[in-house]
């Protein structure tokens, strides 16, 4: 599905409405759904500032992750909502750093914030998973799920996670969530370093 037809349902915008608006036949939206035609790029910019929505996101194919971003977008131009404060999480990808969160004051906001975030964090699980098919280690993620599934709030399980992304080099030594974790870590990195093979 591309862009364009979610945004259409999620508007409850009727072909017909959309092909008014912009002067044109009905026929050029069906055919740019259908993907028999791009949208035109003069297009493009009515478009993003119709729907408040980034002019990407109208051509290409979309994934749930792109579903969840348009719906932010949707419910900010709905809700109006104005950010409370920020919180500094730290984000790990292509460039490992602490970045500044905004949280908003319209909870459906910070909803669908997190549900991005567990929606990014499935993708990468996932394709994590796919590297495992020619990998004997299997049996690590079935521990994970496991882990996640029955102990998920159990502070030893988030300090060892942390502590072995320390060691394993995953998080700079600079992100530490406090003097506790250090000490933690110095103790379990003696056994972690009697194991190391």
């Amino acid at each position: 599905m591309i862009g364009l037809e979610y945004i259409l349902s999620l508007y409850n915008m009727q072909h017909v409405e959309l092909a008014k608006k912009l002067g044109i036949k009905k026929q050029n939206i069906n055919l740019w759904i259908k993907k028999k035609q791009n949208i035109p790029k003069k297009y493009l910019p009515i478009l993003e500032e119709t729907f408040g929505i980034k002019k990407e996101y109208f051509n290409k194919e979309i994934d749930e992750i792109d579903k969840l971003e348009i719906q932010k977008e949707k419910l900010k131009r709905d809700l109006k909502p104005v950010i409370k404060k920020y919180e500094q999480q730290f984000m790990i990808g292509e460039v490992n750093d602490i970045v500044e969160v905004p949280i908003y004051d319209k909870e459906e906001i910070n909803s669908i914030e997190r549900n991005i975030e567990k929606a990014k964090l499935l993708k990468r699980f996932k394709k994590a998973l796919d590297i495992v098919d020619k990998n004997p280690y299997m049996d690590t993620f079935k521990l994970i799920v496991e882990l996640v599934e029955k102990a998920q709030h159990e502070i030893i399980l988030h300090k060892t996670i942390e502590a072995l992304a320390h060691y394993l080099e995953v998080l700079p030594d600079w992100v530490s969530s406090g003097p506790e974790q250090d000490e933690f870590e110095s103790e379990i990195f003696e056994v972690f370093d009697d194991y190391n093979y």
